[in-house]
């Protein structure tokens, strides 16, 4: 039998805030601070658009702790643990437990992959090590693997594994998925543009880069679908798209962290490899946020 899902409707996969000297806690806690106010169902921390993979391991740790305290139980705090070293992932769940997170959000390990039978096996570790429930995230776009239908099947039964943010894109795997896991995995939306596609197929939700800036909103299109209005939730979908696409017209959180600070929320800092945002994507995600009403 299913558990409860770790969460329902929207969560956001949070920026860190920083700045040249590391990450920016008093710009955290307010952006922190507003996404409650606004009425986002969960948050995320340290994942792919919290920068997760160029912060130090104190600092990867002390986001985490500091979410916790910070959130004080008001929604779920789920902390990305992933890493390609399964040692190191087993370090930071392990952590990440003991700093009181409600979830943990584990990648596929990334350029040295695995098999299908190497997921399994490293999903089986972290679910063993692990005292919170476990989200698995696929994104194959990233780390050039995917989790197959057949795998999450495997790993259904697992009492620590909940569920998964699948952002694989390909609509047809997912639906195939959903038939396997049917009353064992909550599925979430990894992609902003597939928020309710996924819903229809079942899903419990998304977790969004567009919440970021919008986390109102964001929470309202999966609150709309759940209440029974698929009609508007899916009206929210299209008119929120050319937006949506406009955050990922450059490696995410490029533009997201650029919006973020036009928003006054934090400073543009963004780590190497990444780069800040080039001036004609600024100018074409720019005016679609004052067209939304987030920028003068």
């Amino acid at each position: 039998m299913r558990n409860k899902p770790v969460f329902r409707g929207a969560a956001t996969a949070l920026i860190t805030p920083m700045t040249g000297d590391g990450v920016d806690y008093e710009a955290f806690g307010r952006i922190i601070d507003w996404q409650i106010e606004q009425g986002i169902n969960a948050l995320v921390i340290a994942g792919t658009t919290g920068e997760g993979s160029t912060l130090t391991d104190d600092e990867h740790k002390e986001a985490i702790r500091f979410s916790v305290e910070r959130v004080a139980g008001k929604v779920p705090v789920i902390a990305a643990t992933g890493s390609n070293d399964t040692d190191y992932a087993l370090e930071l769940s392990r952590y990440a437990c003991s700093a009181g997170a409600d979830a943990l959000l584990v990648v596929t390990p990334y350029y040295n992959k695995a098999t299908q039978k190497g997921l399994i096996a490293m999903y089986t570790a972290v679910a063993d090590a692990s005292t919170k429930p476990l989200i698995l995230y696929n994104v194959p776009s990233r780390t050039g693997i995917n989790i197959e239908p057949e795998t999450y099947a495997a790993l259904a039964d697992h009492p620590n594994i909940a569920g998964i943010k699948e952002a694989n894109g390909n609509i047809s795997k997912i639906v195939q998925t959903a038939a396997l896991v049917e009353g064992k995995l909550d599925i979430y939306s990894g992609n902003d543009d597939q928020v309710v596609p996924i819903m229809a197929m079942g899903g419990q939700g998304v977790i969004s880069v567009l919440s970021n800036i919008m986390p109102a909103r964001t929470a309202e299109m999966c609150g709309r679908f759940f209440r029974g209005d698929t009609a508007g939730s899916a009206a929210l979908q299209r008119e929120l798209l050319p937006l949506i696409n406009a955050l990922f017209c450059e490696v995410n959180p490029i533009p997201v962290k650029a919006a973020m600070a036009a928003m006054g929320w934090c400073r543009n800092v963004i780590r190497l490899p990444l780069t800040p945002m080039e001036e004609p994507h600024w100018q074409r995600l720019s005016a679609l946020m004052k067209a939304q009403g987030l920028l003068g």
